[in-house]
């Protein structure tokens, strides 16, 4: 049997690093693995409630998390520069107090913009969530989603939903792969993303493979 394993976690110490930096002691361990949960929750709510008004499309890649002895630094990554702030550094500041208020320690938060935010699973996943709760069509919302990705220069993408897809009784599975997805290949820079969205008829999962180059 073909064993499943979560591709970023597969790769790590290769062509993957990880998105949090930070020691502990084995006992504390567990304590920072939740910090760190909490406080990606917390700016993704906040955004969320911020992106209620227009879209509702958030548009963060990822987030990197240091933390020293009395500083967590966080940086977020985003495809789009308008999303998460209208006056620049005071949407950070207002950011940044909220999430702040749940932590003892100092709290520092940067912005870095990603040239090619197509090229990213989570921002991809989040578009066909989008397109997918307007009521489009799965197939369409998938294969504009790869030409997408084509123009930020990758090499190949998978694209799959599964679920209670165009509101079907019986649930199931549509996948769609365009060039080269080689995800038993270590050396191969693959950035992978599941999403979850919740429709009317119930929750569909989406799963992203895009294959970014080779080492």
């Amino acid at each position: 049997m073909g064993q499943k394993i979560n591709p970023l976690g597969f790769r790590l110490g290769t062509t993957q690093s990880h998105h949090s930096f930070w020691f502990a002691k084995p006992k504390d361990f567990s304590m920072g693995l939740q910090e760190d949960e909490k406080i990606r929750n917390c700016i993704k709510n906040y955004v969320k409630k911020k992106k209620r008004i227009s879209s509702g499309f958030e548009g963060i890649a990822y987030m990197g998390i240091q933390k020293r002895i009395d500083l967590i630094q966080v940086i977020i990554y985003i495809g789009f520069p308008n999303l998460l702030i209208e006056g620049r550094t005071r949407g950070v500041e207002e950011l940044q107090m909220n999430v702040q208020k749940e932590f003892h320690r100092r709290l520092n938060i940067a912005i870095t913009r990603i040239e090619k935010p197509y090229g990213q699973p989570n921002i991809l996943a989040e578009y066909i969530a989008l397109q997918l709760k307007n009521r489009v069509s799965f197939r369409k919302a998938m294969k504009k989603a790869i030409e997408l990705t084509e123009q930020a220069g990758t090499k190949g993408i998978q694209v799959q939903i599964a679920g209670r897809i165009d509101g079907k009784e019986i649930a199931r599975v549509e996948w769609i792969r365009e060039g080269r997805v080689p995800l038993q290949t270590i050396r191969a820079k693959i950035d992978y993303c599941s999403h979850t969205i919740r429709t009317i008829y119930g929750v569909l999962g989406i799963k992203i493979w895009i294959f970014v180059n080779q080492e």
